[in-house]
């Protein structure tokens, strides 16, 4: 029982790694912020991690219209 329960925290860390890193990359170093992956991990977050990713983005992309969960309630204004 010992050894399921270490099987299943391993796989669980190492989802949480693997999905947390893929979205800091695309928070932190993304070509674009309109990539499809990134915007749904986004989406997932909890709610203080998906707005500081948002304003990262918003920072790093002033110029261009938010993505899907960074939209403010006319679509095309950063909230």
């Amino acid at each position: 029982m010992q050894k399921i329960f270490q099987v299943v925290c391993v796989v669980l860390i190492a989802a949480a790694v693997m999905f947390g890193g893929r979205w800091y990359m695309y928070v932190a170093q993304a070509q674009s912020p309109y990539d499809e992956v990134g915007i749904a991990l986004n989406g997932y977050m909890p709610g203080p991690l998906r707005n500081w990713g948002c304003h990262k983005l918003q920072q790093r992309f002033p110029g261009q219209l938010p993505p899907y969960g960074c939209a403010g309630a006319d679509g095309r204004s950063w909230r």
